[in-house]
Order: C-alpha cells, then sequence, then structure tokens
C-alpha cells in the first residue's frame, strides 16, 4: 500500500508539471512569471516626472528607477494599429490595421489587412497565454473592433479569461457613459462576454479600471495561476475630464503658456538625460497662435485645459501605485514583469473637424471655464500642449513623425536589476512587446498555423537576451524600421530618419533628418544628403513591397484639416 501511495504520488506530481497549468513554489522549480502590461492613452513623451515633466507621477518614477526607462520606444502613429501589434507582434498591415476603422480610401474598401479591426490572420500573444495555462484579464480600453459590438471581435474571443472593457475608441471618463464622438451614440461598455446598461455611481474610469484589474489579479492568486494583466487606460485620453478632488490640483501652473512650459521640459529632460544636450526649441507649428497673442479668455481657457490633462496624468500615476502595492501585499510583486507605455504621440489634432463635433458639442456639453474637466464638459489639449508634451520631436498623434510614434516605455523585473534607473535609447518597437511575453513566459509562437488557420509570424524581436545583458543591442543599427497610415511614411535607420507627409504638415516630398545631430529636427537634410535619403526611400520600398502597402489614393485621415486655420487651445 505505501509502494502504491509512493506511486500515485509520483504520477500526480508529474501531472501537474507537465500541464503548466499552476504556480509550482516548490525549491525545485520557480513560480512561473506574472506580466501586468500598463498602457497610457494619449501619453507624450515628456509628460512623466522620469521623461521631464512637472506633472507628479512619483509612482511611475519609483517604477523607472528600479527599472529601465527606454528614450527610442516607437508605436503606431494611432491607438488600435499600435494595439493590434502589441497584442500580435504583427504589422498593422497585416494584423487589420493598414487604415483605421471606417477611414478608408476607395481603394482600400475590402483589402485584406485593412479590415479595421483586428483580423484572424494573426493570433494574440494572451491567447497563447491562456492555453499554456495563465490567468488572463483585460481592464480598460479594447478598441480591436469593427464595428464595435460585433461580439465575434470581443476580448473573450482573442485570449481573455476575464474583462471589462470600453469597447470603442473612447468615452468620457465619469458615470454618465458620455459617449466620445456624437455618431457613436452610445458608449459600449463590455463584461466578460456581454454588454453593459450602466455605470456604478462614482465611476471613473482610471480608478475603476485598476479596481477591475487588482480583482482580476486577487482570482488568479486564489486560482494558484500565473497571471497577464492588460491595463489599457483611457487616461489622458479626451474628452479630458477628472475627479472634482483633483481638479484645482495644478491651478495656475500653466498661465506662463506652452512656451515657457517647452523651455522647461527641455531643461529638465537634458538633466534626467533623456534628452540629448544638442536638443533645441522648436518653432511653433502653424496651427498654434503664440501664447501672449491670446485675449485674456483665451490664455484662462487654454490653461485650464493643461490644468485638467496634467491632473489626469497623476490620477493615472497614483492607481498605477495602487497595483503595484496590490502586488506586493499578494506577495506578486517580485516575479512580476511590469511593462508601461503609451499607445503613441500626445492628442493635438483639431478634434471639432471630426463629422460635426464642434457643433454637437456646442449644443450638449458646457464648457464654461467653471466646469472644464467635469462632468459634460468636452475638451481637448490642441497642437499648443501637444507639441510640449511630444518634446523634442516634430508633431503628434496621427503622424509617423517621431511625435507621432516615439513614446515613453518603463520596463520593471526584479531579476533584471543590472538596469534598474538605466535610460537606453535602442530602438524598440511596440511589434516586439509580445515576442519578448512569450519568450519571457516559455510559450512558443505558432509561427504560420493556429488552430488550422494560416496566421502571420510575428515582425517583432524578443528583447529578453538584451534586457538580461546577453545581447547589446535590441536591435542591429543597420535594420530600417518603417511605418505608413494615411499615406504618412518614415523610415528610421540608425540615427537617419525619413519621412513623408503632405501639405501643410509637411512639403508632400521626402524630408531627413538625423536625430542625433538634430533631434529636434530643425533641418532638412534630403538636398545635402541625397545618398542617405536614396538608402532610405529604397528600404521603404522594400518594406512596401513584402507588406503589399495599398496607399490611399485620396485624401483621407483622421484630424485632417480642411482649411489650415489658426485656433487657441
Amino acid at each position: 500500500m505505501q509502494n502504491h501511495y509512493k506511486l500515485l504520488t509520483l504520477f500526480m506530481a508529474l501531472l501537474i508539471i507537465a500541464s503548466g497549468c499552476t504556480q509550482d513554489t516548490s525549491k525545485n522549480q520557480q513560480p512561473r512569471p506574472n506580466i501586468v502590461l500598463i498602457v497610457a492613452d494619449d501619453l507624450g513623451f515628456t509628460d512623466l516626472g522620469c521623461f521631464g515633466s512637472e506633472i507628479r507621477t512619483p509612482n511611475l518614477d519609483r517604477l523607472a528607477s528600479t527599472g529601465l526607462r527606454n528614450t527610442s520606444f516607437h508605436t503606431a502613429p494611432m491607438c488600435s494599429p499600435t494595439r493590434a501589434m502589441l497584442l500580435t507582434g504583427v504589422d498593422n498591415h497585416r494584423n487589420g490595421y493598414g487604415t483605421m476603422e471606417g477611414d478608408w480610401a476607395e481603394n482600400q474598401k475590402g483589402v485584406r489587412g485593412y479590415e479595421g479591426y483586428l483580423n484572424f490572420d494573426v493570433v494574440t500573444f494572451p491567447k497563447l497565454l491562456q492555453a499554456s495555462g495563465y490567468h488572463t484579464s483585460i481592464a480598460g480600453k479594447w478598441h480591436q473592433a469593427f464595428p464595435a459590438d460585433n461580439e465575434a471581435l470581443w476580448p473573450d474571443k482573442r485570449g481573455f479569461d476575464r474583462s471589462f472593457c470600453i469597447l470603442q475608441g473612447g468615452a468620457g471618463h465619469l458615470d454618465d457613459m458620455q459617449p466620445m464622438f456624437s455618431f457613436y451614440k452610445k458608449s459600449l461598455y463590455f463584461e466578460d462576454n456581454g454588454l453593459i446598461d450602466t455605470l456604478p455611481k462614482g465611476f471613473y474610469s482610471s480608478d475603476f479600471y485598476t479596481q477591475k484589474a487588482m480583482e482580476y489579479i486577487s482570482e488568479s492568486v486564489e486560482e494558484n495561476k500565473p497571471f497577464f494583466s492588460y491595463v489599457a487606460y483611457t487616461a489622458p485620453h479626451w474628452p479630458l475630464q477628472v475627479p472634482d478632488e483633483y481638479i484645482d490640483l495644478y491651478k495656475g501652473r500653466y498661465d506662463k503658456g506652452y512656451e515657457a512650459l517647452a523651455a522647461e521640459r527641455i531643461a529638465h529632460g537634458k538633466k534626467l538625460g533623456i534628452m540629448s544636450a544638442k536638443t533645441s526649441m522648436q518653432k511653433l507649428t502653424p496651427n498654434v497662435i503664440p501664447w501672449q497673442e491670446l485675449s485674456y479668455e483665451e490664455k484662462a481657457k487654454s490653461s485650464r485645459t493643461m490644468e485638467v490633462y496634467a491632473a489626469m496624468v497623476e490620477r493615472l500615476d497614483a492607481n498605477i501605485g495602487k497595483l503595484i502595492e496590490h502586488l506586493k501585499s499578494l506577495n506578486q510583486y517580485e516575479n512580476t514583469l511590469i511593462i508601461f507605455m503609451s499607445d503613441n504621440g500626445a492628442e493635438g489634432n483639431n478634434i471639432f473637424n471630426i463629422v460635426d463635433t464642434r457643433e454637437w458639442v456646442s449644443e450638449n456639453f458646457d464648457n464654461s471655464l467653471e466646469n472644464m474637466g467635469r462632468k459634460n464638459s468636452y475638451i481637448f489639449t490642441g497642437p499648443s500642449w501637444a507639441q510640449v508634451s511630444s518634446l523634442p520631436y516634430k508633431w503628434y498623434k496621427g503622424f509617423s513623425t517621431e511625435g507621432g510614434v516615439r513614446c515613453p516605455l518603463i520596463i520593471s523585473f526584479p531579476k533584471w536589476m543590472t538596469y534598474a534607473g538605466k535610460i537606453s535609447d535602442d530602438f524598440i518597437s511596440v511589434k516586439d512587446l509580445a515576442p519578448t511575453i512569450l519568450e519571457f513566459a516559455s510559450v512558443e509562437h505558432p509561427d504560420s498555423v493556429f488552430n488550422g488557420r494560416k496566421i502571420y509570424p510575428m515582425d517583432g524581436s524578443s528583447l529578453k537576451d538584451w534586457l538580461e545583458g546577453k545581447r547589446e543591442y535590441a536591435h542591429k543599427s543597420d535594420k530600417a524600421h518603417c511605418w505608413e497610415l494615411y499615406g504618412r511614411r518614415a523610415v528610421l535607420k540608425g540615427d537617419w530618419k525619413a519621412e513623408f507627409y503632405d501639405e501643410p504638415y509637411g512639403k508632400g516630398i521626402w524630408e531627413l533628418y538625423n536625430l542625433k545631430e538634430d533631434p529636434s529636427q530643425n533641418m532638412d537634410l534630403a538636398t545635402s544628403e541625397t545618398d542617405k535619403l536614396t538608402e532610405l526611400m529604397a528600404d521603404w520600398d522594400e518594406y512596401a513591397l513584402r507588406y503589399e502597402l495599398t496607399l490611399p489614393n485620396v485624401k483621407v485621415g483622421y484630424g485632417e484639416d480642411e482649411v489650415w486655420r489658426k485656433i487657441p487651445n
């Protein structure tokens, strides 16, 4: 009987190890690592304290001090293409986001890779983690379904055990379920496998998504499973709103204007080592009126807008602090990889140019100075403050320029303490995070076939060896990295960046910049460095052919100005 018991015990132990579905905490085998992926929405490159901001972000600053800050992390120019690449490691022209949902040119309609939703030519890494025994959850923004109420495209079909999401690109941040656009009619919130009609009283997006994420993590610990938690905040995406107790935190802080703030952030960024000593001030873009030319009322409203934005970022940071403390209370922090990132550059487009939004806001919202940032208000930063958030780079969200695609990134894991507090300027793509997480979790990607369906392999490269100090570089400097959205194109190779975007934003021809010598992109070298430009254009042509790009045959895009007009913010 005793021998029989020993054999049965041995058999059960082997079965548990083979299943890979439990957190084995024995001395001979370490528990499988946890992963927390935190995404901010429309947060600019310099909007965190540890990246040069005046905004108070002590929790993210501490996380950076124990991990790695990367100053050359690149996303897509817009949110849903970024999130699709993040979840799959596959280029947006293959995963369904060759263009944004609803923004097709005639020649892009019906083209594979331009569906406007996360297609099934790819597999998400949460799906693979789930199949390997991870408890998977998402709290926050989904924005991978079009139309948003298409159940076949919801998170529960793409690898998430638990979910609480806003299905669309955004919404108001309070409990009234305020829609982001007039044509949305209403905001669509989803929990686990169905829509919900109301939000809890006192709901605030950053607070509630954090609460849900903590609940899901606790659930995984109770089930003795390793967890993947995707916390996809909608802050600080417009419409800018914050609870009343935060509304005056930055009162008066921005009364000197955006030019003064730009100088302050550049000085701070240089001191921190975030910005090169060669960084210089940029000229205001043509759609920004100099601060001193604004009226008293315009200054007051513009300053208030930035106050609300800053308060949203501080509230976001406070919630991330709660999430980290929750991990510590569960004794999970030491074994958790934490990745923090923004999904694209700061929002600087004129939102009032989007399908009758100006009239809808005028008729339905109270944007008086006293109500800005509160319930029933609808405000956004616009190009002036976004230019500051994007420093030292050009333009902002919606563009393939550095200001549109270069974002803050923090990676922290106790076992990689050799990187504690380090700042790296190695190029990293958002496409690299999926293969990094899979290798970290010891889960293989199926490469070309998943569940009997042909899929694309990942385009990104795992960073694990680099993070562990086993490789000197994240990517070789002679590798070309390319972007395209709305016909706005870019190639980055080593220190050189070639960009193409239409007037009035660009010249309608390829421009060339040396980012090492001219990080502020003030000097176009296209006519003097013709050999280098020719080299990068050839890299672009190769990319366009390989990924079967279909450039729009008409001018389309998010935030396009019908008339290039100067408006105060």
